[in-house]
């Protein structure tokens, strides 16, 4: 009877995860799908305790000792869990989602670990114990990787690392990792279980991890967590499958689809394939295109708000920039105004702005912003030629113009946004600095645009005094 009611729930966990991701894809309806997906989860781990309840009598003895680890275990997550997500703050969530990622694949890894050495999964055939390792070196190389992308995200690491001929090495070291996976697996058929082999095998994946990622640059992190995102997916989907949990399955499954889909998606917005991204070690050059013509002017921000008071149509192109100064607020209390004074106001969303996937929309939801004047970039590219004002907020290589026509630029072929087609175009940024890429923006020295240089909070603040002024 037990086992129907597991059954039963597993399957049922496995639809809401679907429902709720499907609700996931709009904005409108993303916090809910959230919601029932969690509620998924929670109905797969309440299965998993009934599991414990319909085990052999001969395991009925370790019952008890088990489930008290898992309570433990689960007490430590969920109290890490709901206190970090109550606490971080709005800049710093590429970096726990990276971590997040990082975890899901430990965990799978760890699974992995776990029936290797016990031998479980050789003694249930090749295709289970293929299944292990598969699952075991792409969790590993989703932890140690992750890890590294959050120490890069968080500053904790800076720049790139790479070792001399990193290429051959990575190589090495994957091909050995695949060799020592079929070593143990072929012995591990045959009964016989290399303890040091296994051990040895989850220590080269992790390095894998490690040096795939330490050469890649911050300009390609979003990319790269939707990547190791994918990796997890697929590693819990194959560990789903050694133990027997549909549940596993089905959400590795999702997740690693989604996951991809998100990737190729990100790399193509980027016009560069996913392997140029792990390969190439884009972000970390020293080449920022050659010298640019002409010089970089700057204006103040009482001026910028006027000009967008008195305008038709204002876009505005949120970065990085705006999230570290958390002045997402002010900057939707900036756009009332506008719109009070009937300017036409709409917000321009590029894939890759920020330091994760839809990072800028989260962002402007969590202010508040409608939904209705969010666009993303080929929707609303071709109406810059017609806006009186761009202006640009923390963002920097996404509206970089040397990626149309400056072939010797890194960033070449990478869509961008037309700010530079606008009428006139205003940059707030801290400083002269280079983007994160490393790469200098023609877009700053053009004739049409000018700079406003201070903190984002601060800026906004100025601008909102002034156009309350004009009152």
């Amino acid at each position: 009877m037990i086992e129907y009611v597991i059954h039963g729930a597993y399957f049922l966990a496995a639809l809401l995860f679907i429902y709720g991701l499907k609700r996931m894809a709009s904005p409108v309806t993303a916090r809910s799908g959230i919601l029932i997906a969690g509620v998924g989860m929670v109905l797969a781990v309440l299965a998993a305790f009934l599991y414990g309840f319909d085990v052999r009598e001969a395991a009925q003895e370790h019952l008890t000792m088990n489930v008290a680890l898992v309570l433990i275990a689960l007490g430590l997550g969920l109290g890490w869990a709901w206190y970090s997500g109550k606490k971080v703050a709005m800049t710093d969530m590429p970096q726990m989602v990276a971590l997040y990622n990082g975890m899901g694949g430990g965990a799978a890894a760890a699974i992995a670990a776990t029936e290797l050495f016990s031998g479980n999964a050789q003694s249930h055939g090749v295709v289970v114990a293929v299944l292990a390792v598969l699952g075991g070196l792409i969790g590993a190389v989703a932890l140690s990787g992750s890890l590294i992308a959050w120490a890069k995200l968080d500053g904790r690491m800076n720049g790139v690392f790479r070792l001399p001929a990193q290429q051959i090495i990575n190589l090495v070291l994957f091909l050995g990792s695949l060799a020592l996976g079929a070593y143990i697996v072929v012995t591990g058929i045959n009964g016989e279980i290399s303890f040091p082999l296994i051990g040895l095998f989850f220590i080269l994946a992790l390095l894998l991890g490690v040096l795939l990622t330490t050469p890649i640059g911050g300009a390609d992190m979003p990319v790269v967590i939707s990547l190791y995102n994918a990796f997890t997916g697929l590693a819990v989907a194959f560990e789903g499958f050694v133990l027997q949990n549909p549940a596993m399955i089905i959400a590795g499954t999702v997740v690693g689809s989604a996951g991809t889909l998100l990737t190729l998606m990100m790399a193509k917005a980027m016009n560069r394939p996913v392997s140029n991204v792990i390969f190439s070690q884009f972000g970390g050059s020293d080449d920022d295109g050659g010298e640019i013509e002409g010089s970089m002017k700057s204006a103040d921000a009482s001026d910028a708000a006027i000009a967008m008071y008195y305008a038709s149509k204002v876009i505005i192109v949120p970065g990085y920039g705006l999230a570290v100064a958390q002045a997402q607020h002010k900057l939707y209390e900036f756009v009332k105004l506008l719109q009070k004074q009937g300017v036409d106001v709409a917000f321009a969303i590029h894939p890759v702005a920020g330091r994760m996937p839809g990072h800028m929309n989260v962002l402007l939801a969590e202010a508040g912003v409608p939904y209705d004047i969010i666009h993303d970039l080929e929707d609303i590219n071709e109406d810059f030629p017609q806006a009186d004002v761009a202006i640009v907020l923390g963002a920097n290589d996404v509206v970089n113009p040397a990626a149309r026509h400056r072939k010797s630029s890194p960033i070449y072929g990478m869509p961008i946004l037309n700010v530079d087609m606008a009428r006139q175009a205003y940059v707030v940024k801290r400083g002269q600095g280079k983007g994160y890429s490393g790469v200098e923006n023609e877009l700053f020295f053009a004739e049409n645009t000018s700079m406003v240089y201070g903190d984002a909070q601060k800026v906004m603040v100025q601008m909102i005094e002034a156009v309350k002024s004009l009152g």
